[in-house]
């Protein structure tokens, strides 16, 4: 019979809040898991690399659950539930998953893996992750939906006609999840996370980026957004002002702006 010290620490596992984090291989995902673990979340990390995962397993052996989940294939979102069960459920979905790379000559194997990625791929998972959170059985309990989309999907960028096109797409799949969300009176908190230009292997194309941002910071900049229940999270104020003026730029205009 378990002592009482025992029953306590079990006590105080089931109460610890869980989440998944797709993407949490590298760069801003590995970065938010790792604030995640300090501030005492259980674990779930995916990704297609689980060496990579294994590092953050290797921090707290305990918390952190692993599996290998590709975005891109059809039974990612049955892999995604199985990880859930392993976890006894969880309180944040958080996507990091995404692709992306200049292609001003649309070289065709590009424009599709973007679009396979981080439309396809995005859909099934957020989608999979909201029809979790709806389920009946989880008796009003909120769960939270965090995404990283970009000020990619401001506008349509030349340089970058897929990556901007899906960037985009997921915002608006967020947006229009959020307004269901509402109107089923269902508990599912909504948030849309913009980052600018992150020094992340995702910018491996040698382009000098400008306001090139760490993605520890990013990371802590999510963190505290999904804490404080934002619902759009553009990072920092630098591409706030930039957005806001992008948005002004009437068509005629844009498609004679210099990227």
């Amino acid at each position: 019979m378990p002592n009482q010290s025992t029953l306590a620490l079990q006590v105080k596992a089931d109460k610890m809040p869980k989440a998944i984090i797709i993407g949490a291989s590298s760069g801003i995902g590995q970065e938010v898991a790792r604030l995640l673990l300090v501030e005492g979340w259980t674990l779930g990390v995916a990704a297609r690399r689980e060496e990579k995962l294994m590092q953050l397993k290797a921090l707290a052996p305990e918390r952190v659950e692993v599996m290998t989940i590709d975005v891109t294939q059809a039974d990612a979102d049955e892999r995604l539930m199985q990880l859930i069960e392993r976890l006894g459920g969880i309180d944040l979905y958080f996507h990091a998953s995404g692709i992306g790379k200049q292609n001003r000559t649309l070289e065709p194997d590009i424009e599709l893996r973007t679009a396979e990625t981080n439309a396809l791929g995005f859909m099934r998972m957020v989608g999979a992750a909201f029809r979790y959170f709806a389920q009946p059985s989880r008796d009003g309990q909120e769960g939270v939906i965090a995404a990283i989309t970009s000020i990619a999907g401001t506008k349509g960028l030349g340089p970058a006609p897929a990556y901007s096109a899906t960037k985009a797409l997921q915002a608006n799949y967020l947006e229009a999840l959020e307004q269901q969300a509402r109107q089923r009176r269902l508990p599912i908190h909504i948030l849309d996370i913009r980052p600018g230009f992150v020094d992340t292997a995702l910018l491996n194309d040698d382009f000098p980026y400008p306001m090139l941002m760490r993605p520890e910071a990013v990371a802590r900049d999510i963190v505290r957004s999904i804490n404080k229940r934002r619902h759009v999270r553009i990072i920092d104020w630098r591409y706030r002002f930039l957005t806001f003026f992008w948005r002004l730029i009437p068509r005629w205009a844009w498609r004679r702006f210099k990227l």
